[in-house]
């Protein structure tokens, strides 16, 4: 009897021993990742630069602020030729011209500088629209009419400085015909979409009026010499 006491003495002792060996290393191993945590630098959370991500997002929608304009002109050109004074003899040419013009404001110039947040409010300013593109469709304009007196001279650039007449001309009525303006509101329309699509609740987008050197006067075309 007295044997038996002395073994669940004796195993009751272990197991308060095995207990406390294994409370001490618990102990120690919280205290080695404390230790270590004092080492160890914590990785940073990345800060997002909302304004960056606003021009990213912007900077792709400079299609949708286009606006284009075309229109059919009618123009004439004329070479006369001389002698001692008089005329001898003149070519005159009645050209028919079609011709696109293309206006934009290119967001690809945006910054963050352009770009405000104010809580949830952002606010954008655009760059001023401006012309990015004119030309003749050659397969739509012809020659109306070709006159060539006997002794007319001979001008093989009288197309082109029909074309280049033409272009001015189209480009002019454009600008007279508001496409910078009209660009201008595509791009807040445009810019003010993406944005709010993007979940900011309020939106404020700030135009730029075009520069006067945006349409520049039509400057009628030089004759050419004889």
């Amino acid at each position: 009897m007295a044997g038996t006491v002395a073994l669940l003495l004796l195993g009751a002792a272990l197991c308060v021993a095995a207990l406390s060996l294994y409370g001490f290393y618990r102990q120690g191993e919280a205290f080695v990742q404390r230790v270590e945590t004092l080492f160890v630098q914590p990785t940073p959370t990345p800060r997002i630069d909302i304004r960056a991500v606003i021009v990213r997002q912007v900077r792709g929608a400079s299609e949708l602020t286009t606006a284009l304009y075309s229109m059919e002109t009618i123009v004439a050109q004329s070479q006369a030729r001389e002698l001692l004074g008089v005329q001898v003899g003149e070519t005159k040419m009645i050209y028919v011209a079609y011709g696109e013009v293309r206006a934009g404001v290119d967001l690809s110039e945006i910054d963050a500088s352009n770009v405000q947040v104010v809580s949830d409010t952002v606010t954008i300013r655009l760059p001023p629209p401006k012309i990015l593109d004119a030309k003749i469709d050659v397969e739509r304009s012809y020659v109306y009419d070709f006159d060539k007196s006997l002794f007319g001279p001979v001008d093989p650039t009288m197309q082109s400085r029909a074309e280049q007449l033409a272009l001015e001309k189209i480009r002019r009525a454009a600008c007279e015909n508001g496409i910078l303006e009209e660009a201008n509101t595509r791009a807040e329309i445009a810019v003010r979409a993406l944005l709010e699509a993007a979940s900011f609740r309020r939106v404020r987008v700030i135009t730029t009026p075009p520069p006067p050197s945006a349409c520049p006067e039509l400057e009628e075309m030089p004759a050419s010499s004889p």
